[in-house]
């Protein structure tokens, strides 16, 4: 064999190589993974915390309830194992979106020992009677994000929750036509173990565990986080708001015009891309939920730039130290 045919061997080899260790190496990494949570779920059941994204991770960590004694990683995210106020709890951060929510919250409830899960971060500030800073706990949250875009001169199905005329929102008004027509609001596919296998249900308002709600009624007095830092705090204290209603879809809302459309339309006060993956992700498979967010922004309701980049930090803090408190408010066997 001539040393150039030899050289040509070894190349192949290292090409074979490269594509068939990564192969057996996945599922043995996965397979490795899976070991450590059986082993994990010897000590549960534990409490399922999800969030959405880093500054609000950071928040979480810098109140330092919460030490990770354990972690697994799987299917790119990362699971934390610890206590806080002596009660177990394993917590991932999901991703934003509707779909990172819902597939984290499913992946956390197949293989973990869960009892519920706590939801928690930032959303935007929808209500006028709120303030940036507050931190609200809705007693209901809605998908508003299920559209049926509908051709102008179309009719809308008797179906739809509620509709927006794009037309309506022409400046001047009545002035000329509007070619995006209307969107119809269309109703969520609610899925659950208590119901008949794909017989899904029509579903507007996903609700609140009611037993974890009340729980939650306990913790107005909690004193929340005024100030950003020692030269900007915000006009007035910040307070925990419970039992109003929430929005979610895979839009960040930014706009005065859509704030005022959902307020009028939902009556919604909150509007974030999460909670309502998480709720009805939850409640489908039967375990209690509850949602924690603190507000951020005033989703468009302010006359210049968006305030998110000020006060992320400072609501993320106020909802986390809600969720320490309705953590340590929970009886040592809740469900």
């Amino acid at each position: 064999m001539t040393a150039k045919l030899v050289r040509k061997c070894l190349v192949l080899l290292v090409l074979v190589l490269l594509l068939v260790v990564p192969a057996f190496s996945f599922p043995l990494k996965r397979r490795k993974s899976l070991n450590v949570i059986k082993e994990i779920n010897h000590e549960g059941p534990y409490l399922g915390l999800v969030t959405v994204y880093p500054p609000e991770e950071n928040a979480f960590f810098a109140t330092g309830i919460f030490k990770p004694q354990r972690t697994v990683d799987l299917s790119g995210r990362r699971f934390l194992v610890g206590k806080i106020h002596e009660k177990k709890v394993i917590y991932v951060r999901c991703g934003v979106g509707m779909v990172n929510a819902a597939v984290a919250t499913q992946q956390m409830l197949d293989l973990f020992d869960i009892k519920g899960i706590v939801h928690f971060g930032i959303a935007g500030n929808l209500n006028d009677s709120l303030s940036i800073g507050d931190v609200s706990i809705p007693k209901q949250i809605a998908h508003t994000g299920i559209w049926g875009w509908q051709n102008p001169k179309g009719k809308l199905d008797p179906k739809y929750v509620s509709h927006m005329d794009v037309a309506s929102y022409n400046v001047p008004k009545g002035n000329g036509s509007n070619l995006l027509g209307r969107i119809g609001y269309r109703k969520e596919e609610f899925f659950t173990e208590l119901g008949k296998p794909n017989a899904a249900r029509p579903l507007v308002w996903a609700q609140i565990s009611q037993h974890w709600l009340h729980l939650a009624h306990n913790l107005k007095k909690i004193e929340l986080e005024g100030c950003v830092n020692s030269s900007l705090c915000l006009p007035r204290k910040p307070k925990l708001v419970v039992g109003l209603r929430g929005s979610t879809a895979n839009i960040f809302v930014d706009n005065a015009a859509y704030r005022n459309f959902l307020v009028r339309t939902f009556q919604v006060s909150s509007a974030d891309m999460e909670s309502s993956a998480v709720v009805m992700t939850s409640l489908s498979n039967g375990f209690p939920v509850i949602v924690i967010r603190g507000l951020s922004d005033l989703a468009g309701g302010q006359p210049g730039e968006n305030a998110i980049g000020i006060f992320r930090s400072l609501a993320a803090l106020n909802a986390a130290k809600v969720v320490a408190q309705f953590i340590k408010a929970l009886p040592h066997d809740t469900s």
